[in-house]
């Protein structure tokens, strides 16, 4: 199903606000994300918790495809209907931030959208998922090291022509 079907537009005063998180694992985005969730409140959506809570691999990335597609699919119910979404995808490319933002203005309503970029220094990464993959926390992906340095090459920082883009940056 899509949005459309399922939810009617936002006519009440305030926009929501949908919020985007930029970073590596290890970063913080979880920790930040649940916080926000109270605080404002909005619904956090993770696709590394529903994975865990489906009993599915982190890895099928055919399957995080489709997930990541669905809880998009949410987002834009949840923002129609007025409410403010915290997107915990780690969007590692400038394509992908592109992205959610043009699907946002092809709703058809003023959303307020935040980006929050984590930029942790590589070795504080490291110590972190370290920590992590130690204590083995519901819905963390178990990294190695050589994984992360992948990731880390893979990654590509907003810079501020891009931030500018955004309604606020975190």
């Amino acid at each position: 199903m899509t949005a459309e079907a399922n939810a009617k537009p936002n006519t009440g005063q305030a926009k929501p606000r949908l919020i985007l998180f930029c970073g590596l694992p290890g970063s913080g985005k979880t920790t930040l994300a649940k916080k926000l969730a109270i605080e404002l409140p909005a619904t956090r959506l993770c696709p590394d918790e529903w994975l865990a809570d489906l009993g599915l691999s982190f890895f099928d990335e055919a399957l995080r495809t489709k997930l990541e597609k669905r809880l998009w699919e949410f987002c834009e119910e949840l923002l129609l209907l007025g409410q403010n979404v915290i997107l915990e995808n780690g969007l590692w490319s400038r394509a992908e931030r592109d992205e959610k933002r043009q699907q946002v203005n092809a709703l058809g309503i003023q959303v307020w959208v935040e980006l929050y970029y984590l930029n942790v220094p590589f070795h504080e990464l490291q110590r972190r998922i370290e920590l992590r993959n130690a204590v083995g926390a519901h819905g963390t992906v178990p990294i190695s090291q050589q994984e992360l340095e992948g990731y880390a090459k893979l990654f590509q920082a907003p810079d501020a022509e891009e931030i500018s883009l955004f309604d606020a940056v975190g």
